[in-house]
């Protein structure tokens, strides 16, 4: 036993520096490691200059429906909430009292043509004897006088006629306009007992209009364009989270304030829309945006631009795949995108993610090369380093996550590279035991 302990320690201790040099070795082989990022080309896009702002849904004519007659209500011909067309029939009175008034009103026309046509006889007949004075003048000027009261009194029956024809119109309520209308203020039984009580409201939603306030600050750039018919674009829900689910929909500028609201320091806006498919609702909130203007204009994704102790900066990857410090100047942000005033071109490579774990200089791996238009990096070295050694004289190697080499296990070979990458680093070659 005395003689036993330092013989194994002697056989055990040689094989373990085999080993701790054989990694070693390994890790010398792997080198530096290439950093994993994801890159983003800079584009060259049209970008439009937006201004946006929460914004109310009206109605461009709003008309409360009202009889102008009273009486009771014998029918109502739509329904709560119907599209209506203008001159549509919406309710109808009992209509036999304004009938019976026409009647009359027209026989008493009638009864008073009749005096006008006789006194007028009268006057003709008078005329000529009293130029040869057969007649006094009185007699004449009497018969004249009364058939003017007449020629009077046919005008006031003419007028009659006409407003009980119209009353006997009225006791048929018509749409005003195309529009859709709203609750019923009275049903059919029911008495109107004065003229201009409301029925029923109509709004016009085809087209609609939407209000919104912007700064003031933006009146001037309004103001030159407002004569090009100004874009503005509209989604309902009232905030970008809750309506970027919705549909957008165009219109143009219809209507600036002529004054500012002193209170807010803000500007009064209205947009036009089509609503063609009745979208727009009044009363609804909706999220508004006019376009001013459209520019041409470097863009990369916001995170790409980092912030330094010399200003902004974004890493450029070069045909080697290196990242190297670029210097920008950046301009406003549009949506996701930030416009790059000077220090890119279209198409160069920038690093949007990943970019914490670099330095100038170093080789980085894309990941997202083929959403770039890239080839992958055969060359590309993960953090495994490179794979291990296997036996193509002796013993099996296995590589990093690949398959083991061939050899024979009855020697101990330095063998050949094995496959893959490995995350937990380089597996040193398996030594054969006899």
């Amino acid at each position: 036993m005395i003689f036993r302990r330092p013989y194994i320690v002697t056989a055990v201790a040689p094989a373990a520096l085999l080993v701790l040099v054989a990694c070693g070795g390994e890790q010398r082989r792997g080198g530096p490691q290439n950093i994993p990022v994801t890159v983003a080309k800079a584009e060259l896009r049209a970008v439009p200059y937006e201004i946006s702002a929460p914004g109310t849904v009206e109605a461009i004519n709003a008309v409360q429906v009202a009889s102008q007659v009273p009486g009771i209500v014998t029918s109502v011909r739509f329904r709560e909430g119907d599209e209506v067309k203008q001159g549509q029939v919406l309710f109808t009175i009992d209509s036999r009292p304004y009938r019976n008034a026409l009647t009359q009103a027209e026989a008493a026309l009638s009864r008073d043509l009749i005096q006008l046509n006789n006194a007028q006889r009268q006057v003709d007949r008078y005329q000529a004897l009293a130029k040869n004075e057969y007649v006094t003048d009185e007699q004449y000027q009497s018969l004249r006088t009364t058939a003017d009261a007449f020629s009077a009194t046919v005008k006031s029956d003419s007028a009659a006629v006409d407003n009980a024809r119209a009353n006997l119109e009225f006791t048929t309520i018509r749409a005003p306009l195309t529009g859709r209308t709203g609750s019923l203020q009275i049903r059919a039984g029911n008495l109107v007992r004065t003229a201009g009580t409301t029925v029923v409201m109509v709004n016009q939603t085809k087209p609609i209009q939407v209000r919104f306030a912007v700064p003031a600050t933006y009146l001037p750039e309004i103001r030159a364009r407002n004569n090009d018919s100004l874009l503005v674009r509209v989604k309902p829900g009232g905030t970008i989270a809750t309506a970027a689910d919705q549909p957008t929909l165009e219109g143009v500028l219809a209507f600036v304030d002529n004054a500012v609201d002193t209170t807010t320091g803000t500007i009064l806006l209205k947009g036009r829309f089509d609503n063609a498919q009745g979208i727009l609702w009044p009363g609804q909130f909706v999220s508004a945006t006019v376009v001013l203007y459209v520019e041409q204009a470097i863009v990369v994704p916001q995170p790409a631009v980092m912030i330094g102790d010399r200003g902004n900066y974004v890493f450029l990857v070069d045909a080697e795949r290196k990242a190297n410090t670029r210097p920008v100047a950046t301009g406003r942000l549009v949506g996701d995108v930030l416009i790059v005033n000077s220090g890119l071109t279209a198409d160069d490579l920038v690093v949007s993610d990943g970019q914490l774990r670099l330095i100038p200089g170093a080789r980085v791996d894309i990941k997202n090369a083929a959403e770039v238009g890239l080839k992958p990096d055969s060359s590309a070295r993960g953090p495994g380093g490179a794979g291990g050694a296997g036996g193509a004289g002796g013993g099996r190697g296995r590589g990093n996550g690949g398959q083991p080499g061939a050899g024979d296990n009855t020697k101990r070979g330095g063998g050949g590279n094995g496959g893959g990458q490995q995350p937990n680093g380089s597996a040193p070659a398996r030594e054969s035991t006899q």
